[in-house]
């Protein structure tokens, strides 16, 4: 029986140059930025929890500058009103809801470096939120709300570092709240990050990590924290109108686990998002253009467990 021969050395070292051909080396000096670390489940909540609302709702927004866009200094007023049921606690399963109307009034001002959003209610709550460009890689960002009810109100600034390949974020707010996080590419597609943050009033710290990988027809994330979260999402790209999302919720402290699934398929003229998750609830959120300003919105959602149903329809007029 003949003897085998081994292969000789150049053809050896062909096979090998071309495995190496077929597996780019990762350029560690040009990874791109990150998302903010609160942001990195984004997609899925864009699929999966779009802003279901139960009754009637119109807005209306109006520019009061004529040279106003999204690129220049402008003022704005906008109008909401909001007319359904409200849910009142109740000792059965069963869920009471009495008739309620609600009143909004909004002024916004939008700069390209300066973003201003204001909101009252009826009800004596007042929101706001601030977004302003300290540097070309600095920003800073507040929310505060505020209400006539005692211990109910909060406000919390955030100021959000953009390096080339990381983002770092530090937050303080009322009630002695201080947290921090960061998040750094390690590849063009995975990125990594951890948090912090103490509640001075509660006496409480926690500690998170987080990681996403995306690519062009996918966006998976995973989160842990030391309070005992675990969320793990995933959104498949079927083509450029249609997405397939899903996540996982599971605190192992209090042994809660909810998981649901969901598409969001945008049309030319339509936008349709919907889902169905483990604790028997189905929803779905309509958003159709129907003229330039003019939007016509659908909302449903069903609890079979809770035997509780939602319905709402509205007008979004202005841009």
């Amino acid at each position: 029986m003949a003897a085998l021969t081994p292969p000789p050395p150049a053809v050896l070292a062909a096979a090998a140059s071309s495995s190496d051909a077929e597996q780019p080396k990762v350029d560690y000096l040009n990874l791109p930025c990150p998302i903010p670390y609160e942001e990195i489940h984004r997609e899925a909540l864009m699929s999966l929890k779009p802003e279901l609302f139960e009754g009637l709702r119109f807005d209306f927004t109006k520019g009061l500058n004529q040279s106003f866009s999204l690129s220049h200094s402008a003022n704005t007023s906008a109008i909401s009103v909001m007319m359904g049921p409200t849910e009142i606690p109740a000792q059965s399963a069963e869920t009471i809801k009495i008739p309620t109307a609600n009143y909004e009034f909004g002024a916004n001002f939008i700069d390209p470096k300066l973003m201003l959003f204001g909101r009252v209610m009826t009800d004596g709550r007042l929101n706001a939120r601030l977004k302003c460009d300290l540097a070309d890689n600095l920003t800073l960002k507040g929310n505060a709300q505020l209400t006539n009810e005692p211990h109910m109100s909060h406000g919390m600034f955030n100021f959000d570092y953009k390096g080339s390949d990381y983002r770092t974020q530090f937050q303080v707010g009322n009630g002695a709240l201080l947290g921090a996080s960061y998040i750094q590419s390690v590849t063009r597609n995975l990125s990594l990050g951890g948090e912090v943050f103490w509640a001075g009033q509660h006496r409480k710290s926690g500690i998170g990590y987080a990681a996403r990988y995306n690519t062009e027809k996918m966006v998976a994330t995973g989160q842990v924290a030391s309070t005992g979260m675990v969320a793990l999402s995933y959104v498949q790209k079927v083509s450029d109108k249609v997405s397939l999302a899903t996540d996982f919720m599971y605190n192992y402290m209090s042994g809660d686990v909810t998981s649901s699934v969901g598409y969001d398929y945008i049309l030319r003229q339509c936008r349709l998002r919907g889902k169905i998750d483990s604790n028997g609830s189905v929803s779905a959120f309509l958003e159709e253009r129907l003229n330039m300003g003019l939007n016509f919105l659908l909302s449903a959602e069903i609890d079979h467990r809770k035997k509780d149903y939602k319905f709402g329809f509205g007008l979004t007029v202005g841009e």
